[in-house]
This record gives structure tokens, C-alpha cells and sequence, in this order.
């Protein structure tokens, strides 16, 4: 079986085409996003999503998040002591989603289509792609967020030729893609985008308004634990600017309650800076694309960090267009890369799409230029122009530029900056060439890039037919199979925590937290109430058990309501 999979920086979640229609996966907690959080418990147990979010609160020092941002980097979290890449991390998210699809399925989960963000470069697909295979998936295509989305809206579906902007804003990356859909064929002309701005940062803006308020000089002066609660507080906030134009963050710091309003407003103030970084990717895809604002039909808001009003409202203020936003941003990319799943299949319910992507940076190498004066080292050398249309192969001459040179170093460069030291090096190839005169060898770059993100680079030497092929990838990260095989293991023997278990460990580490925060009556309310179920837990049937663990989320339900009444207003 073939699943779908949006691998978020806040949330990720499954989805699977069955029964003629692309269906979410609920995941063991009955809930359709998981968060993309993980833990170590004192016992040495892996906790995923929810469960680990919520121990996070009370053990942020053995808790990683957000590490999407750092995925194809050498960033290691360390967790109670383990150290673990960006990768090994989403491997333990994409374990958790993949058995919760084979629960859900009645079947072995075996495949995957996962998408990422469009503006994610080579190694960052690369890292994603292992990090399936970690969790024991073929991963068998690499599909950009906002395309997924753009197959989940239907775009095209009249039939008639549309032209639309997809604006994915998610919890830690931001995508705008340009593209068109004609007789079944989505072609992207265009891609920018920004991978260290998200919902995340619209966060961290109101936990500096909160600070400041509190006359809270830096946030190093808060132990990790304070600032977590500040976090989860000024997330709560952001999302309860949805339901009114005030909303509330109360926290306790130092042992005194801290609560302070914030009209959104104000907050749409202090988040201007964030607003004006959405501009220019959208600029540069309208440039890159060829085509003016007016040459569009529609623009699909994706991405949880869409449903900010300021949000919304700022990109119809700069394009003049409403955006549309009828299907979940949380969920579309998911259920996209379900019809494609669907589509790979060649399931007769769904029509496929032929999708033609591009290449999200210019690809290259390093030359030596002479600037009229003398010889200049360092120079990039396009080879394949960002947002070309892939699949496709470009080939490039460069000559010797040295004399008596005896070899040739083709470094294989990604990224925009003219000088070659400021971009991706990706790989290198080296090939001998016959001793001359400089310029007088010359030497055939050809580069060939997939829609998987693949990139296959040939160095022949024109006049002794001499020739080296190499699929490029990352060097540092480019791991033996004695390696990978090791590393699999690490991840699928680790103790991870038992599925029936998770709804208990959950309430748990909730009750603590909340008894933590609690004062008087309600503390000695909860108190009794863990013990009650402590012992439920070890001394009664699983209905007794279940039945006292709802009576514990009523009442942490029913405090945390109270603690946070009136917040919208």
C-alpha cells in the first residue's frame, strides 16, 4: 500500500486514496495532525507527536522541534544524552504515521509519496528521502507542497486553461509557486520562497510583545521550562486572533501570574516585518514566470500559517485579489499527495495529471573568468537556470585554465550568488586532461536533473573521449550501507512507546503540567484525580480505566477553561 505524506515543521499527517476518494489517516490519538515533536522519556522511551509535545512542556531539555529547518544540515539534537540528525527525528514522525496507516488499513504500509516544500534544495530532499527509508518506506517520489495542494483544489477541473498562484505558508517555510493547468497537464513556470519563515515566527513575534510588556530585558534570563510555557502561551494566543480581534497570554513566571492583552491590531504592527518578507518571494515568482498579477486566475492560500488574518488580508492588499482558502490549508498537501499516490497507481477513478516541475535553483560550477586585467578564480558558471522545466539535460564547454594542467575538478554548484564560494557545493567530479597550453583541452559539463530531485553530471574530455558519470549527492552526508543498515536498526530498536499506551502517557503528562501550574482547591482537584487513575491504571479492567480517564480530562478541560476564560474577546 501507497500513502501520502505531508512531513510538516509543526504538524505532519497521512492520507490514502481509497474507495475512489483521497481519505485523511487518523493517527493513534483519533486526531488527524501529529505533531512533529519528539521526545525521550526518563526511561529511555521515544515519544512522537502529541505525547511528546506535551512532556515537552514540563522536559523541554529532552524535546526537539521545528528541526524541518535544519534537515540536510549536520545539526544533531541532543535528547537525554542520544544524539540525533533532522533526518533520524522525521524518521521517528514517519514511523509513528506509518503505523498508524497500517491500523487504520488493515495492511502493510510499504510506500510513500512525501512532499516537501518547493524552495527545498538538493540536500534537503536528500535528507527527507532517507529519512523515509529510516522509517522503513520506498520512497517513491519527492512532490513540492504547493503542487500537492494545487491537485487538492481541483485547479483545471473545469477544463479550461488556469493560471494560478499557490501561497504556501507553513509552520517554518513559505513557497510561492506559479503555475498553469491546460487538458490535464500542471506545468510550474515559476518558484521562490523562503525556508526560515513560517508560522513559527509569527509566534516568536508575540512572545517579544509579551516580554516587553513584562519589561523581561532578554529571554535569556528565563530558565528553558518558563520559556516553553511563554511559547506554548503565545501560540495559544495566535491562533485565538481567529475567533476575535483581542486575545490574552497568561503565564506564570517567577511564581506570579502574568496575563497581558494584545489587539490584533497591534500584533498585525509588529508582524509588519514579517508581512514584508512575503513580498518579494511573490515578486520574484511573477518575474521569474514572465507574467503580471493580472495574468493570474486564482491564488490558493495553503499552510496553517494562512489561517492569520493578517496574513490573508496582506496578500489580497498587495495582489488585489481575495485569496481562496475553501479547502483546510492543514490538510491539502496531504490530501495531494494522496491523488497522486492515486495517479502513480493509474487508478481508473482518478485522471492523472501530468505534472511538469522545475528546478528550484540554478545549478552550475566554478570557473576561472579573466576580468581584462588578469585571471579571476572563483566564478559561478550557470548550467541549468533556476525554474527551468524538468526533466532536463544542458551541456556547457569550459577549457583549461591553467598551462600544463594535468586534471580537471568540476565542482557541482546550486544556489544564485555570481561567486561560486556562496553557493551548494553538491559533489565534485575530477577528470585528466592531456598537459598543453591553458585552453587549449576542452572539456563537456553536461547536466541532467529529474523530477525526483536527481542529479546525474558527465565531464567528458572532447579530444581523448575520456569520460566520468556520477549521480551527485551530498558528500557529508553520504553515508556506506554497513552505515545505513546501522542506523536503521538504531531507529527501529530504540524503545519507542506503545500505541495502546499512548492516550494514558498523554493525560498524564498533562495532569502534571496543569498540577504544576495550578493553585489550592484545583491543585488538591487534580492531584487526587492522578492518583486515582495512577492506581486505575495498574488495578482495574480497560473500561473501569477508561472510563476514570475521561473523568481526568473533564476536569483538566474544565481548569484549563477556566484559567484561560475571556481570552478572546
Amino acid at each position: 500500500m501507497i500513502i501520502g505524506i505531508d512531513l510538516g515543521t509543526t504538524n505532519s499527517l497521512a492520507a490514502c486514496f481509497i474507495n475512489g476518494k483521497a481519505e485523511l489517516i487518523p493517527n493513534r490519538l483519533g486526531k488527524k495532525l501529529t505533531p512533529s515533536v519528539v521526545s525521550v522519556d526518563d526511561d529511555g522511551n521515544i515519544l512522537v507527536g502529541e505525547t511528546a509535545r506535551e512532556y515537552g512542556y514540563m522536559h523541554p531539555e529532552r524535546t526537539a522541534k521545528v528541526f524541518k529547518r535544519s534537515m540536510g544540515t549536520d545539526r544533531q539534537y541532543d535528547l537525554a544524552g542520544m544524539k540525533f540528525s533532522s533526518e533520524e527525528l522525521s524518521g521517528f514522525v514517519l514511523r509513528s504515521l506509518k503505523e498508524d496507516a497500517e491500523v487504520y488499513l488493515k495492511e502493510t504500509v510499504d510506500e510513500a509519496i512525501i512532499s516537501v516544500p518547493a524552495y527545498f534544495n538538493d540536500k534537503q530532499r536528500k535528507a527527507t528521502k532517507r529519512a523515509g527509508e529510516l522509517a522503513g518506506l520506498k520512497v517513491s517520489r519527492i512532490i513540492n507542497e504547493p503542487t500537492a495542494s494545487a491537485i487538492a483544489y481541483g485547479v483545471g477541473e473545469d477544463e479550461a486553461m488556469e493560471r494560478c498562484m499557490v501561497f504556501d505558508l507553513g509552520g517554518g517555510t513559505f513557497d510561492v509557486t506559479i503555475l498553469e493547468y491546460f487538458k490535464n497537464i500542471m506545468e510550474v513556470y515559476a518558484i521562490a520562497g523562503d525556508n526560515f519563515l513560517g508560522g513559527e515566527d509569527f509566534t516568536q513575534v508575540l512572545v517579544e510583545m509579551y516580554l516587553r510588556r513584562l519589561l523581561v530585558a532578554s529571554i535569556s534570563v528565563l530558565d528553558l521550562r518558563t520559556l516553553n510555557n511563554v511559547y506554548k502561551a503565545a501560540e495559544d494566543c495566535k491562533c485565538s486572533f481567529s475567533q476575535g480581534s483581542k486575545a490574552k497570554m497568561v503565564v506564570n513566571i517567577f511564581g506570579r501570574v502574568h496575563e497581558e492583552e494584545f489587539t490584533i491590531e497591534e500584533y498585525r504592527e509588529a508582524c509588519e516585518p514579517l508581512l514584508e518578507k512575503l513580498r518579494k518571494p511573490i515578486e520574484k515568482s511573477l518575474r521569474d514566470a514572465r507574467i503580471t498579477l493580472d495574468d493570474l486566475d486564482r491564488i490558493i492560500l495553503v499552510g496553517g500559517a494562512t489561517k492569520l488574518s493578517i496574513v490573508r488580508d496582506y496578500v489580497r492588499e498587495i495582489t488585489g485579489i481575495y485569496p481562496e482558502w475553501y479547502v483546510d490549508p492543514d490538510t491539502s498537501v496531504a490530501v495531494g499527495a494522496a491523488l497522486q499516490c492515486a495517479m502513480k497507481e493509474r487508478d481508473k477513478r482518478i485522471e492523472e495529471v501530468i505534472l511538469t516541475d522545475v528546478c528550484p535553483f540554478t545549478l552550475g560550477t566554478e570557473v576561472v573568468r579573466d576580468n581584462g586585467s588578469f585571471e579571476e578564480p572563483g566564478h559561478y558558471l550557470p548550467i541549468i537556470d533556476r525554474n527551468t522545466v524538468i526533466p532536463v539535460s544542458k551541456k556547457q564547454i569550459v577549457y583549461t585554465a591553467h598551462d600544463n594542467q594535468k586534471y580537471v575538478n568540476v565542482k557541482v554548484l546550486q544556489g544564485e550568488s555570481y561567486m561560486a564560494r556562496n553557493n551548494l557545493l553538491l559533489g565534485e567530479l575530477t577528470v585528466e586532461v592531456p598537459v598543453g597550453p591553458k585552453g587549449q583541452e576542452a572539456i563537456e559539463i553536461t547536466y541532467t536533473y529529474d523530477v525526483n530531485a536527481l542529479l546525474e553530471v558527465e565531464v567528458k574530455v572532447l579530444s581523448t573521449g575520456l569520460q566520468r558519470t556520477a549521480i551527485i549527492q551530498n558528500e557529508e552526508n553520504r553515508i556506506s550501507e554497513e552505515e545505513a543498515q546501522k542506523r536503521l536498526e538504531r531507529l527501529q530498536y530504540l524503545k519507542q512507546n506503545p500505541r495502546d499506551d499512548e492516550e494514558n502517557k498523554l493525560v498524564m503528562f498533562r495532569a502534571e503540567r496543569l498540577y504544576e501550574e495550578a493553585l489550592g482547591p484545583d491543585k488538591n482537584r487534580i492531584g487526587n484525580m492522578i492518583a486515582e487513575f495512577d492506581n486505575a491504571m495498574s488495578t482495574k479492567t480497560r473500561l473501569e480505566m477508561e472510563i476514570i480517564r475521561k473523568k481526568l480530562e473533564d476536569l483538566l478541560d474544565e481548569i484549563e477553561q477556566q484559567d484561560y476564560k475571556g481570552l478572546v474577546s
